[in-house]
């Protein structure tokens, strides 16, 4: 019998995905820096960091399976995620907001594929993730 995970790596990198593209429009709203915005790039910055780290589990099944080369382009495509991570945290901490909007600018670029319908049901999934960061600090 084979068990199928609903919520797979790859189901929660798309939908961190939309959820970082949507945190780009709010931010890019934002006319002077505040707590909202402080919320939005340490959103980018936790959500960056957590696709980051669910591609290891994304290309266990390939290389199981030996398909080593597959496996090292995904890893690959995807090596800018956990690099932005830290690049955005950084420069949030330091409160350097022309880094954090080159590095949202760069982020925008990689996830220029990512569609997020107008209805979407997201919500603001960045609300209070400038606390959870420093709480990870």
């Amino acid at each position: 019998m084979t068990i199928i995970n609903p919520d797979s790596a790859g189901k929660e990198r798309t939908q961190l995905s939309k959820g970082v593209i949507l945190a780009i429009r709010e931010l890019a709203k934002q006319t002077d820096p505040g707590p909202e915005s402080r919320d939005l790039a340490a959103f980018i910055a936790l959500a960056l960091s957590q696709i980051s780290a669910g591609i290891d589990i994304s290309v266990a099944a390939w290389e199981k399976r030996g398909y080593w080369v597959k496996a090292d382009k995904f890893r690959m495509e995807w090596l800018w995620s956990g690099l932005y991570a830290e690049k955005m945290k950084a420069a949030l901490l330091a409160e350097d907001w022309a880094s954090v909007a080159m590095t949202m600018a760069q982020v925008a670029q990689k996830l220029s594929k990512v569609v997020v319908p107008a209805g979407h049901r997201l919500g603001r999934p960045w609300v209070g993730a400038y606390k959870h960061l420093l709480a990870e600090k």
